[in-house]
């Protein structure tokens, strides 16, 4: 079993930063890929970047590329979402979640999920 807790989510401005943080707990956070999942008001829960259990492999989805970072720390068992130049269209509730094996782009691929942080983006 891992728990997942995010962190970091708020309300900001169109251009501005946020950094989530997903703190993990149970089983050994480094044999877990992880990925950031995002959800809208009405959406589908869609994937928004995933990072290998090592952190040398990442991968994004189009509309983030070049504004948000995902990384990790398997030392304090967290993981990280850099996120700038934040748009409108990036609101939602943003979750964690943690599969074994490689990572992939599909929210039902992955085994554990945290109860997720809202981010609002003012325009």
């Amino acid at each position: 079993q891992v728990h997942l807790v995010e962190s970091g989510g708020g309300l900001v401005q169109a251009g501005d930063s946020l950094r989530l943080s997903c703190a993990a707990s149970g089983r050994t956070f480094s044999g877990y890929a992880m990925g950031w999942f995002r959800q809208a008001p009405g959406k589908e829960r869609e994937f928004v970047a995933a990072i290998n259990w090592s952190g040398g492999s990442t991968y994004y989805t189009d509309s983030v590329k070049g504004r948000f970072t995902i990384s990790r720390d398997n030392a304090k068992n967290t993981v990280y979402l850099q996120m700038n130049s934040l748009k409108p269209e990036d609101a939602a509730v943003y979750y964690c979640a943690a599969k074994l094996g490689l990572y992939g782009v599909l929210p039902r691929g992955y085994d554990y999920w945290g109860q997720g942080t809202q981010v609002t983006v003012s325009s």
